[in-house]
Parts: C-alpha cells; structure tokens; sequence
C-alpha cells in the first residue's frame, strides 16, 4: 500500500470513529482525534499545507552546562545567518539568556516565503564536540542543543485547543516592550495540561496580546507533534513520547575537535568546512534532508 493510500485509510477510520454516538464521551481525546484527522486531510490534499508560510523556531540547552548555552547562541548565530541569506525577517518571542551571552533557551519567529517548509527538518538533536573555552585544562567537550520548529498559524480556529486543557500564568516581562514592561505583569506562560507542553511569549505589549501569541505558538507545537507521529506511523516506526537532549538522540554533529567535520545523521551528508556551515552554510544538509 502506498502512502497515499494509507493516509486516506486513516482518514477513513477516523471519519467512522467520529460516527459513534459515544465518541465526544470523552471531549480531549475526541479532540486530539479530530485535530488528527485535520493533518491527515491536510496531507492527503497535499503535504506541507503551512510548508510556504512562516514558521516559530526555539532553541534549548540540553547536556553540557555552560558549552551547552554557549553551543545553543552559535546555532542561533548560524539560523539568524541563513534566514539573513534568505531574505526573511525575524522577531524575538522569548529569551533565558545566561551572563556569558549563551542561551538556555530563545524563541524566534520568523517570517518569508517557504520558511516551515524550508526549516522544519532542522527539528531535533544538536550535537557539538570541541575544545571547550569554559575549561581551564582546555579538555575536549560534548553538549547538546535542541532545535524545535513549528509552523505559524494564521487562524487559531484551524487546531482548537480546549479551554480546559490549558493553564495560563502570568510574569514580569524581561526584554523590551515599552516603558513599563518591568513594572507590569504582561509575560505569559501557557501550558498544554495534557502534554505538558509549555510556551513563553514576552515580545508583546499587553497580556492579551501575549496570551494570543502564546496560544498560537502552542497551536503550532500540537500540529508539529501530531504530525511527527502520523509520520512515524507510516514509516512503521516507534512513537517517542520525549526527545532527550543527549548523546544518541542528534540529528546533526559539529565537530571542532580533533577534526573538523559536520554530519547530518538522517542523510550521510559531510561538511569539512565548518566554519562555512556555522555562517549559515546549511543548504546543503536542508536540500538533502527535503529529497529523503
């Protein structure tokens, strides 16, 4: 059976789920059963339905302490590079930046033509090896940064997430935002009860504005995991409930030490000259990655 056929086999058991008299008993799981269906339609009507629209990328320290941050500001430094490549614009969302200028976590929007389709298979594991500059005795080093990119949703209508599976908390914004950003409660932190799935959003002026926008970068993480594993069950793959930001999970490794070498664990593909792909030179890897 092809894959197209697959999916409208799905499609179709969902549909005659849906007719059951008992089947919004249970209104989450009816719910994510039905957000479902919306991403099987949207592939079988053809894949990527958000592929040419913008796209919310964040970047997460994982293994490696101080090098781990470190590692996550040159992998924001190289994207922010290539989007500048590709003529696209960017906005800050969310940072957790620690005093040496490395990243614990940063949350990016990004706006252009083609940007999900074109970023969405950087998603996953990062993996750096080097001699790091925070040891005194210069040892070589391994750390780890995970790279997360959803699409960005015009319409919050096209996934709708219960009122009741979510819980919104509210904060003292920490970037700019206007006169008063410190003195006022405007940061909002959303969290999905159901995957424990959370979102942070301080870029704007008021709550409302931030609750909206944390909403629909939540809405782009549900789409995101739905999507991977309708993937995984078409490849007859395992659906992992968690990616852990550690060794045998990378998609990609940088090495600096003792060679020089990128490798994207998914294509085969090699890069010698790292430093050409640390200034954004990563057309290679996504092109390869898009033809899999």
């Amino acid at each position: 059976m092809d894959k197209r056929n697959e999916i409208e086999k799905q499609i179709e058991f969902l549909e005659l789920e849906m007719q059951d008299p008992n089947f919004w008993d249970d209104k989450n799981l009816a719910q994510r059963k039905v957000q479902e269906l919306q991403i099987l339609k949207d592939a079988f009507l053809g894949v990527g339905k958000y592929d040419k629209g913008g796209a919310v990328m964040t970047i997460f320290s994982g293994a490696g302490g101080d090098d781990a941050e470190d590692f996550s500001a040159i992998l924001l430094n190289m994207y922010l590079k290539y989007i500048q490549k590709q003529n696209w614009k960017y906005y800050l969302i969310h940072e957790n930046k620690n005093d040496r200028g490395g990243y614990r976590n940063i949350t990016i929007e990004i706006q252009g033509k083609n940007v999900y389709g074109t970023l969405k298979n950087e998603s996953g594991v990062h993996r750096l090896v080097r001699i790091s500059p925070f040891n005194a005795k210069k040892l070589r080093h391994t750390s780890f940064s995970m790279v997360e990119v959803i699409p960005k949703f015009e319409k919050l209508s096209e996934i709708d997430i219960p009122e009741d599976d979510i819980r919104v908390e509210f904060t003292k914004s920490s970037g700019p935002g206007g006169q008063n950003v410190n003195k006022r409660e405007t940061a909002v932190r959303v969290v999905h009860i159901p995957t424990n799935m959370a979102v942070h959003v301080e870029s704007e002026r008021s709550q409302v504005q931030n609750r909206e926008k944390a909403i629909q970068i939540l809405t782009g993480k549900i789409y995101k995991k739905l999507e991977e594993e309708n993937t995984a069950r078409e490849k007859g793959m395992q659906i992992s409930k968690s990616t852990q930001i550690e060794w045998g999970n990378q998609i990609r490794s940088y090495v600096m030490h003792p060679y020089k070498m990128v490798k994207d664990h998914r294509t085969g593909v090699e890069m010698s000259n790292i430093d050409t792909v640390l200034e954004g030179g990563i057309d290679e890897f996504i092109e390869a990655e898009r033809a899999l």
